[in-house]
């Protein structure tokens, strides 16, 4: 079942206290749905102009939806990203994809041509969106954090990071929960756990880093960006992170792949 949470008016500019707040209240939390909506009323409270964000969760059969929502356009938006097979959710909770999906102009985004529009037809012009983890044994996305803002240009590098943050607080108490309500674990289990967790979420940051700099100097679109990084990490049998990590250091390495 959707439930919308938070309000405009639950803002404070206090990101700081907030961010402490979250933490403690991550710990405290003895569900996943629990750690989730303290998420959601984070993200509205601590990311700089956010009209609204919603939660992707992704079923074992591939279905997303979106449980927990600030708004009912929300809903619309995730929906209606879900029923074109593109948008910045899609992108992030695919676990083959970059992780991370972001515009400042949604009117005139090449890579999602149909979803944009649309979105700027309801008001939004800057969306952001950024992968959830599960410690699984192939650390696959699970849903991403969505947000959305009706100034153009606005989610930038602060937002993004404010994102990335809330979305390895949320990985790292879902992981929690889950080896609590699994049962007693050996410690060093728990340790390697989050260890790999953390990597993966590192991983995922800097393919989604290094496509987007394939998308600057390359011209090209993200699914297009994603697609030639793969195919040269095949290429040169290197490992996708490995070789992302040298575009990211070196970004003119991108020309001459």
């Amino acid at each position: 079942m959707n439930e919308r949470l938070v309000s405009g008016s639950d803002r404070s500019p206090d990101s700081a206290g907030h961010m402490v707040e979250l933490t403690r209240s991550l710990l405290d939390a003895e569900t996943v749905d629990g750690v989730l909506r303290r998420i959601l009323l984070a993200a509205r409270v601590l990311i700089p102009d956010a009209d609204m964000a919603s939660i992707t969760l992704r079923e074992r059969t591939g279905e997303l939806g979106t449980p927990f929502y600030s708004d009912p356009e929300a809903v619309d938006l995730d929906r209606l990203q879900y029923r074109l097979g593109e948008g910045p959710c899609v992108t992030a909770a695919d676990p083959a994809g970059a992780a991370f999906a972001c515009s400042g102009d949604l009117s005139a985004e090449p890579a999602w041509p149909r979803f944009g529009p649309a979105a700027a037809s309801y008001g939004y012009a800057s969306v952001l969106a950024t992968a959830l983890l599960l410690p699984t044994e192939s650390d696959e996305a699970v849903g991403a954090l969505n947000v959305y803002s009706r100034a153009p240009g606005s989610l930038d590098d602060v937002a993004r990071d404010t994102a990335l943050l809330l979305a390895t607080h949320a990985s790292l108490a879902m992981a929690a929960v889950r080896t609590a309500a699994d049962g007693a674990r050996e410690m060093a289990d728990a340790e390697n756990q989050m260890v790999n967790l953390r990597r993966a979420l590192d991983t995922r940051t800097v393919i989604g880093q290094a496509t987007g700099i394939l998308m600057a100097r390359r011209g090209l679109d993200a699914d297009k960006a994603f697609e030639l990084l793969s195919r040269t990490s095949q290429n040169l049998n290197v490992r996708l992170g490995s070789l992302a990590e040298g575009i990211v250091s070196a970004p003119e390495a991108a020309d001459d792949l």
